[in-house]
């Protein structure tokens, strides 16, 4: 942890007067929320062929669906983080799931296309401008300057955590539906929705009903005069360690980008895994996620974040340029050992460059701006790495082709890690003049 005194007051939430206790309820109802809202977004990863046939669409119309959810994404980050400004984070938070679960009870009625086109933009606004600003606010508004980095590691960690064990409760209650029942797959698929619809809602009343830490509502209602927004954003865009911190983000959510392509890479025949083998490697990799982002977060807290966070990213890149050599690894259980071990450098990563916030000097009543900011440089790759990766694929056919993207994502890693080192840099010397 940086020895900077201004972390202290920096913190939206050093609310020390609130207990220990409650604010850990919290935060675990955060994670929860989290790791809810946003798989029934995402039902495609796991239920796609089902969608087909319960929607009656074709891939192309489910892919336009999921392209206007991106774009809305992207459109939303910024007014996301300026109405986290003016609204509690806890109202827009509890707003956004009974929101989501209430578009889900729509969608579980298999409506048409241009229904789903209407549900889809609509999950976009409660789940990227209601949601997103407001979770991130609401973690940094809880928790003491010391503690950053591990709550932002359990927010991370934790909701892919719930995100696994939703999955694996889901598509048992599918199996039964469908297989010991004999349901249709069209009533399976339709209590799944239920599951996740029916959490959103409940999730979204309890969390609208707790109340905020002492200390946050003060943070909350000492500055409510009328502000300008476009003074506000220079002034953020002014902010070197703002910028840093959005240069860190970026670079290292390519990071997380890169293990979307292992599967494939993996079942190349000049490495020769299986689907079976491949597929059951990437999802092992999935539970690295609890263990990545957690861990990272209390070393992060144990010792310093920027160092823990440097160390992760080019981590991640050194392994990322061994397994561009997989095809020369005889052992199938190094290169498992290895993607194993960029999960964890990922989730560590994912898991650690929010908390640099706090250390970012920037004030309570434009947090959410500055999140929506940093979200919209930082989250960029979304729109442009599907690009990158299908140019490489295609043009440089079998491991050469991902040997290209994993070669380019280990440059971007490594740049972030050179971003992270200016930022604890730039603390030292702030610690220093003061």
């Amino acid at each position: 942890m940086s020895s900077n005194p201004a972390q202290s007051t920096q913190s939206v939430a050093a609310p020390r007067e609130a207990s220990r206790t409650d604010r850990y309820i919290q935060l675990a109802l955060l994670v929860i929320a989290a790791g809810a809202i946003y798989p029934i977004l995402y039902l495609r990863q796991v239920y796609q062929p089902t969608m087909l046939e319960v929607f009656h669409i074709s891939e192309a119309q489910l892919g336009y669906l999921y392209s206007a959810l991106g774009t809305i994404f992207l459109v939303c980050y910024l007014p996301s983080g300026w109405l986290a400004d003016r609204v509690r984070p806890r109202v827009l938070i509890s707003f956004s799931l009974i929101a989501t679960g209430a578009l889900g009870l729509w969608y579980s009625t298999a409506p048409s296309f241009g229904s789903l086109i209407v549900i889809f933009g609509g999950w976009g606004l409660t789940t990227g401008l209601t949601f997103w600003a407001a979770i991130i606010k609401r973690v940094q508004m809880i928790a003491a300057a010391d503690e950053q980095g591990r709550f932002f590691g359990f927010l991370d960690g934790g909701r892919g955590l719930i995100e696994a064990l939703l999955a694996t409760i889901a598509i048992s209650l599918f199996a039964w539906m469908t297989q010991t029942r004999g349901a249709s797959t069209t009533e399976g698929f339709r209590l799944v929705v239920y599951m996740y619809a029916f959490l959103c809602i409940g999730l979204g009343v309890v969390l609208g009903l707790v109340r905020d830490p002492q200390a946050a509502q003060g943070a909350a209602t000492a500055k409510r005069e009328k502000r300008n927004v476009l003074r506000d954003l220079a002034s953020l865009i002014k902010n070197p360690q703002l910028a840093l911190l959005s240069a860190i983000v970026f670079c290292g959510y390519q990071v997380f980008w890169s293990t979307y392509s292992f599967s494939a890479y993996l079942h190349e025949k000049e490495i020769g895994l299986t689907v079976v083998a491949a597929g059951f490697i990437t999802t092992l990799k999935l539970w690295m996620r609890p263990i990545g982002g957690i861990g990272g977060g209390f070393l992060g807290d144990r010792f310093s974040k920027t160092s823990v966070l440097i160390v992760a990213l080019f981590s991640a890149s050194i392994a990322l340029l061994v397994l561009m050599a997989a095809p020369g690894i005889s052992s199938h259980w190094v290169i498992a050992a290895l993607v194993l071990f960029i999960g964890v450098m990922t989730y560590a990563i994912r898991g650690l460059y929010w908390s640099l916030l706090d250390q970012c000097k920037v004030p309570p009543e434009t947090m959410g701006l500055a999140i929506g900011l940093v979200s919209v440089v930082g989250y960029s790759p979304d729109a442009v790495l599907p690009l990158i990766n299908g140019y490489l694929t295609q043009n440089y056919p079998g491991v050469h082709g991902y040997q290209l993207y994993f070669g380019y994502i280990a440059f971007m890693s490594a740049l972030g890690g050179v971003a992270a080192i200016m930022f604890k840099l730039r603390l030292k010397k702030q610690g220093a003049q003061q």
